[in-house]
C-alpha cells in the first residue's frame, strides 16, 4: 500500500509576502528653511533672555545705588519737638515731631493692631511683602468706582516707604520700596514689622506713631484707646489731615465707622461691636489753639532751645482769656462786621504790672489768615496816641484840673478840627482827653516840647516806630503796633513801671520806671475818665475800675479802644486789611463794647 505524502506547510515567496504588507513611508527631511528659522530663535532668544537679566541686573543696581541703609533709617534722625504749654501747664501747641512712647506690639492696646490689619493690609500675615491679590482687588475697586477709593500698599511696603522713602510718584522710587520691602520681609518677622509700622507712622498734628497720636487726640495711652478709639487713630494714616478730628471731626468720625466695618467684614469683630463702637466714638474738646500766639512763641524760643532735643516749655497764656478774646472778637464780626464793613481784628490781654501776655488773637481766623495782626501790622492809632501828649503836659507841671484852649487852630495850611465841629473854649486838661479834643491836643503838643518829645516819651514806654516830625502826631498819624501800643499804656496803671510783653515765663523783664507814681495816678484817672463821663462810656462796667481811651483815624478806617480793669490790659482794634474805610465805626464804638464784652468775662 502506497504512503501518503507528508503535508508541507506553504510557503510565500519573499516577494508574495512583502507585496501584501503596507509600505512604510520614511518621514520627510525638514525643509532647510525651517530649521534655519528655528536655529534663529533659538539662538537669539537665549541671547536676548542674558541681555535682558543683565539689564534687569543692571536696573537694579542703578535703583540701588543711592538707596539708603535700612539698619540706619530704623533709627532714623527726626526733627526735635518743641511742646507749648500755657500758664496752667496744659499743651497748646507742638511743633516739629512728636513722638510717644514706643512700645511692643503686645503692649498696644489689641484693638490697634486688628484695626490697621483690617482696613489697611487684611492678608498681611500670609503675603510675602507684595500681595498681587490685594492689588488685583484695588485695581477693581477704583475702576469700579472711577476713583482712588483703595490703595494697593501692604504694610511692609508703608513702613518701607515711611522709613526710608519719600512720597515722590517716580518709578525709581516704586522700585526701591519693592526692593525694601523684600529687604524688612528677610531681616524682620511680621509681628516685628506690624511693631515699626505702629511706632513709626504719621498721625497728624506732628504725631508720629500710635501712641503720639492717642494723647493728642484722646489724651491717653496707645496701651489704653478703646476699640472707638482705635478704629479713629486707624483712619488716619490714608490722610492724616483731611481725617484729623481736630480739623474735621465729621470726617474723622466718618472714617472710624468705615474702620468699624472693615473690623466687622474681615471678622476682627461682630456687627454688634461695630455698632456698638460706632455710638461711642467721640472727641475731647479741642484744646485752646492760639495760632498767632504759637506762632510769635516758636519764633522768640529758638534761642532758648538746644540742638536736636526735644523741648517743653512754659508760657505765659492764660487759655480762658484766650477763649474769651477769640469768641468774642469772632462773634462781633460775625454779628456786625457786614453791617459796618469790618473785616479783620485783633486783641491782646496783658498783666499790667509785668506785661505778660495773656491772650493774643491776631484776626478774624487764623486757618484763614494766619498773618499776626496784633503784633505785625502797623495802622494809624488816632487819639489813642493822646495820652502822651497829656503826659509830656504833666512832666511840664500841668495838673488834670489845668485849662486849655478848645478852639479853631491853624497851623500853616493845616487846621486841625474836632470831630463834631463844636468848640467848648477853656476847658480842664482831664476834660479835653475824656471827650478826645483834638484841638486841644495839638496846643499841648506845641506848648510842652513838641512832635520831638512827645516821640521821646513814647518811644520811653516801647514805642519803637517810627513817627513824623510835625504837629500832626498829636492826632495819632504815626502807625504803631497794637502790642507795643498797650504795652505801653501799663505805667499808667502799675505805678510808673515800662513792661516789654512777654509770652515765656521764663523771660520776664524787670520793671523800669519811667514815670513819677504821682503822675501815673493821674494819667488813670483822666483815663477813667474817658469810661466814665467821655467817649468810652461803652465800655463801663458797674463797680469796677475801667479806665482806658478810645481812637477813630480818618474815614473810619482803624478804631481802637486800649483800656485796663482787674490789673489786665486790653488792646483791640478794628478795621480792614486792604485799608478801606468802615462804616462810621468809632473807638467808642465796636471797639469799647468788644472791651466790654472781654473784661466781664476775664478770670
Amino acid at each position: 500500500m502506497a504512503r501518503p505524502a507528508p503535508t508541507v506547510p506553504r510557503v510565500h515567496p519573499p516577494q508574495a509576502a512583502a507585496s501584501r504588507r503596507k509600505p512604510i513611508t520614511p518621514p520627510p527631511a525638514m525643509a532647510p528653511a525651517r530649521r534655519r528659522t528655528l536655529t534663529w530663535l533659538l539662538r537669539w532668544g537665549f541671547i536676548a533672555s542674558v541681555w535682558l537679566t543683565l539689564a534687569a541686573a543692571v536696573a537694579v543696581l542703578w535703583f540701588a545705588r543711592d538707596l539708603p541703609r535700612p539698619e540706619s533709617a530704623l533709627d532714623a534722625v527726626r526733627r526735635p519737638s518743641l511742646t507749648l504749654q500755657d500758664r496752667s501747664g496744659h499743651v497748646i501747641a507742638t511743633f516739629g515731631d512728636l513722638v510717644g512712647e514706643p512700645l511692643r506690639l503686645k503692649a498696644f492696646s489689641p484693638w490697634l493692631p486688628a484695626a490697621i490689619v483690617a482696613v489697611e493690609d487684611r492678608r498681611f500675615w500670609h503675603h510675602p511683602g507684595i500681595d498681587p491679590i490685594g492689588l488685583l482687588r484695588a485695581t477693581w475697586v477704583n475702576l469700579t468706582a472711577g476713583r482712588v477709593v483703595q490703595g494697593g500698599s501692604t504694610l511692609t511696603q508703608q513702613v518701607a516707604k515711611t522709613l526710608f522713602l519719600s512720597n515722590a510718584r517716580t518709578t525709581k522710587r516704586k522700585v526701591q520700596e519693592l526692593l525694601l520691602t523684600l529687604w524688612l520681609e528677610r531681616h524682620f518677622t511680621k509681628q516685628e514689622i506690624l511693631e515699626i509700622y505702629l511706632n513709626r507712622v504719621y498721625l497728624g498734628s506732628g504725631a508720629w506713631g500710635m501712641d503720639a497720636a492717642a494723647r493728642v487726640y484722646f489724651g491717653v495711652s496707645a496701651r489704653h484707646v478703646t476699640l472707638a478709639q482705635a478704629a479713629v487713630l486707624s483712619g488716619l494714616p490714608r490722610a492724616p489731615s483731611r481725617f484729623n478730628p481736630r480739623v474735621n471731626p465729621a470726617l474723622a468720625l466718618a472714617r472710624g465707622k468705615q474702620v468699624l466695618a472693615a473690623m466687622a467684614d474681615s471678622g476682627a469683630i461682630t456687627e454688634q461691636q461695630a455698632r456698638t463702637a460706632a455710638e461711642r466714638i467721640s472727641f475731647p474738646p479741642s484744646p485752646v489753639a492760639p495760632g498767632w500766639f504759637a506762632d510769635w512763641i516758636a519764633g522768640q524760643s529758638q534761642a532758648l532751645l538746644a540742638p536736636d532735643a526735644d523741648a517743653v516749655l512754659r508760657t505765659t497764656l492764660d487759655s480762658h482769656d484766650q477763649r474769651v478774646a477769640e469768641t468774642r472778637l469772632s462773634e462781633l464780626l460775625a454779628a456786625a462786621g457786614a453791617t459796618y464793613n469790618v473785616g479783620q481784628g485783633a486783641v491782646v490781654v496783658l498783666d499790667a504790672a509785668n506785661g505778660a501776655v495773656r491772650a493774643m488773637v491776631g484776626g478774624r481766623n487764623f486757618r484763614d489768615s494766619p498773618f499776626n495782626r496784633a503784633v505785625l501790622a502797623r495802622r494809624q492809632p488816632g487819639s489813642t496816641f493822646k495820652p502822651f501828649v497829656w503826659l509830656i503836659a504833666l512832666r511840664a507841671g500841668l495838673t488834670p484840673d489845668d485849662k486849655v484852649l478848645d478852639a479853631p487852630l491853624r497851623i500853616g495850611s493845616w487846621t486841625p478840627v474836632n470831630f463834631e465841629h463844636r468848640y467848648l473854649g477853656e476847658i480842664t486838661l482831664e476834660q479835653a482827653l475824656a471827650q478826645s479834643i483834638n484841638t486841644a491836643a495839638v496846643r499841648l503838643l506845641l506848648r510842652c516840647g513838641g512832635p520831638k518829645a512827645v516821640a521821646a516819651t513814647a518811644a520811653e514806654f516801647g514805642i519803637r516806630d517810627p513817627l513824623p516830625n510835625d504837629a500832626s502826631l498829636a492826632l495819632g498819624t504815626g502807625e504803631v503796633g497794637l502790642l507795643q501800643l498797650t504795652a505801653a499804656y501799663a505805667p499808667f496803671f502799675n505805678g510808673g513801671n515800662r513792661v516789654v510783653p512777654f509770652g515765656l515765663e521764663r523771660t520776664p523783664h524787670q520793671p523800669e520806671r519811667v514815670i513819677d507814681p504821682a503822675q501815673a495816678a493821674m494819667m488813670a484817672r483822666m483815663l477813667a475818665a474817658v469810661v466814665t463821663s467821655g467817649t468810652g462810656r461803652a465800655a463801663a462796667i458797674p463797680g469796677q475800675f475801667v479806665a482806658g481811651k478810645t481812637g477813630t483815624t480818618q474815614d473810619f478806617r482803624d478804631a481802637w479802644f486800649i483800656g485796663s480793669t482787674k490789673n489786665r490790659l486790653i488792646g483791640i482794634w478794628l478795621g480792614n486789611d486792604e485799608d478801606t474805610p468802615m462804616r462810621g465805626v468809632m473807638g467808642g464804638g465796636l471797639p469799647a463794647r468788644l472791651f466790654h464784652d472781654i473784661a466781664t468775662r476775664l478770670d
